[in-house]
């Protein structure tokens, strides 16, 4: 079962964590570089990438009014005694990093602005791009997940914001030998006209994503499940609504719960009902901890 969670202060450049038993938090890092946003830890190591610095589009406010076109977004490390803080890639190498996984030793990330899923060892050797789509906001990669057992690359390009355009998309994991990850054949979308999908998780079978987009079916938790190969993505479940631009997730079957992070702050716990709740019968959801401060990505720190 998880112990406690780990979160991204995406305008303070902070790691914190938070525990799952009384909600308490604690800073424990605060040079993360800049905008960081997916989190990963394992074997005493965080794991996290940042966004870098935006410039600020004239005549314009809010998120629309940032452009994080610039590459200079990054991968990085720490042990978690605050020790060994490396850059896993250089200078360059990434525009806009998302969310971060790890599957089989390698780290996987979505790389927004770049239009491309990455993935690299531990140590930022061996990196490559796995998926790589033309410019344009409709593909731009967010949020990604990774099926080992059925050889599957999972990810979400969420689409302009608020735009109702989002979708899930599938890829098998290994490429056929010399085939570019450019406008790969081998891609499927799996769900598609979505609010605006963000980050995955894959979890017995399922796949839980969290929504930022507008109501009612954005700002919300969902799953459904894996689809068979060569086939669509069925309707998902709503597990829980009402968040305030949902981002983060961690999933922990063993004690039938998932943790959410919204951009205002805030994580949530949300019990798994066994069964599809159906609609009006969804759980509730129940605030964990308010962080005071925009928050992006979420992991979990395990027994």
């Amino acid at each position: 079962m998880f112990r406690k969670l780990i979160t991204l202060g995406v305008s303070t450049d902070s790691i914190f964590t938070v525990d799952i038993a009384d909600g308490r938090v604690e800073r424990v890092y605060a040079d993360t570089g800049s905008h960081p946003d997916g989190v990963q830890i394992a074997d005493g190591v965080a794991y996290w990438t940042t966004m870098g610095t935006p410039s600020v589009r004239p005549g314009l406010t809010g998120e629309a009014a940032l452009d994080y076109s610039a590459r200079n977004g990054g991968v990085h490390s720490i042990r978690v005694d605050g020790t060994d803080r490396r850059d896993l890639t250089a200078p360059g190498e990434v525009t806009t990093g998302k969310q971060l996984t790890m599957a089989d030793a390698w780290l996987y990330w979505g790389d927004r602005e770049g239009h491309r899923v990455t993935r690299a060892r531990p140590d930022g050797s061996d990196r490559e791009d796995l998926v790589v789509n033309p410019p344009g906001i409709d593909n731009q990669c967010v949020g990604v997940a990774v099926d080992t057992a059925r050889g599957y690359l999972y990810w979400t390009q969420k689409g302009p914001a608020k735009g109702g355009t989002g979708r899930i998309l599938r890829a098998p994991l290994e490429r056929t030998v010399g085939r570019s990850p450019e406008n790969r054949t081998d891609i499927e979308v799996l769900w598609e006209k979505l609010p605006e999908p963000i980050d995955l998780e894959i979890v017995d079978g399922l796949l839980y994503w969290t929504d930022r987009g507008a109501p009612p079916n954005g700002n919300t938790l969902n799953r459904a499940p894996l689809p068979a190969p060569g086939e669509g993505g069925s309707g998902p479940e709503i597990l829980a609504d009402g968040f305030d631009e949902a981002i983060g997730l961690a999933v922990d079957p063993e004690a039938g719960t998932a943790y959410v992070s919204d951009l205002a702050g805030h994580v949530y716990t949300v019990p798994l009902p066994q069964h599809p709740s159906g609609i009006g019968h969804m759980p509730q959801k129940h605030l964990l901890a308010d962080l005071g401060t925009y928050i992006t990505g979420l992991a979990a720190v395990a027994d």
